[in-house]
């Protein structure tokens, strides 16, 4: 992957949308045109929505209320996204968003719309955060719009163990959600048997967490696929060197041996 096209896709320099734009004309060798004509309309629509309402705790609700009621956003949770919810304009325009994408595109609309706004991660999931005021802050699901309550957050981050009063939410880092955004991109991929594009997704992974000794595996696995078994060989043997206890390279070392001997024997 292109050294310059990597740095700027991992920039928290960059606006989010702009490295998920970066990534999908990579993989996918197309261009992305459209996207600010498929979120101009829903900004000015939303700015319109808010427009008369001063106070900022109620403006920031009613701004939700407008993305997924009259705006559509509103979805149910899927256990998993078609490759179709992690392209930007079709995703936008058929309001079939993948959680981390959609997450982004959120936090985009929200700050065109006068409000600062993050992302953070509670355990389990990425969130949008809003922040009202100095004092006021609502953080809320992407997918559903349901926002998070004090006990709610409590108990999330209970999870995390250690001292509660120490707990805190960073936004989370552009290369953080690039991540997230790769890692499921790839899995959908995978899914829809698209080896070529799923690579070249893993590619990037690698490029930005590299010798990951799973996203080894997984360029090993798409390889393979792709009938390259010579250059897998040498992710799988990464794989299970690096995770002797995990049990799928424990199994996958089985078939290296075999793998093995009959070359021994070939030859």
């Amino acid at each position: 992957m292109n050294e310059l096209l990597l740095s700027e896709v991992a920039s928290d320099e960059k606006n989010l949308l702009q490295s998920f734009v970066l990534i999908e004309e990579f993989i996918f060798e197309t261009s992305v045109d459209n996207l600010q004509k498929s979120l101009q309309a829903i900004i000015e629509q939303c700015a319109l929505a808010i427009e008369e309402i001063d106070e900022p705790l109620q403006k920031a609700e009613q701004l939700i209320n407008e993305l997924y009621v009259e705006q559509l956003f509103l979805e149910t949770q899927r256990a998993f996204w078609p490759v179709l919810g992690y392209r930007l304009c079709p995703a936008i325009d058929y309001r079939v968003m993948a959680p981390v994408l959609k997450a982004a595109v959120l936090c985009h609309i929200i700050e065109a719309c006068g409000f600062s706004c993050d992302l953070v991660f509670v355990p389990e999931k990425i969130m949008v955060r809003i922040e009202c005021d100095e004092v006021y802050a609502i953080i809320f699901d992407p997918v559903t719009g349901e926002s998070l309550n004090w006990q709610e957050l409590d108990n999330r981050m209970d999870e995390l163990g250690g001292d509660p009063s120490e707990y805190n939410l960073p936004a989370m880092e552009t290369k953080a959600v690039v991540l997230e955004y790769l890692s499921h991109l790839k899995n959908a991929l995978i899914r829809e048997l698209a080896f070529d594009k799923a690579l070249k997704s893993v590619d990037v992974l690698l490029a930005l967490r590299p010798d990951d000794p799973f996203e080894r595996r997984d360029r090993g696995f798409l390889l393979h696929q792709l009938d390259c078994f010579r250059v897998a060989y040498d992710d799988y043997r990464y794989f299970v060197e690096h995770c002797p206890k995990d049990p799928a390279a424990q199994l996958l070392k089985l078939q290296l041996d075999k793998i093995n001997i009959a070359e021994t024997v070939l030859h």
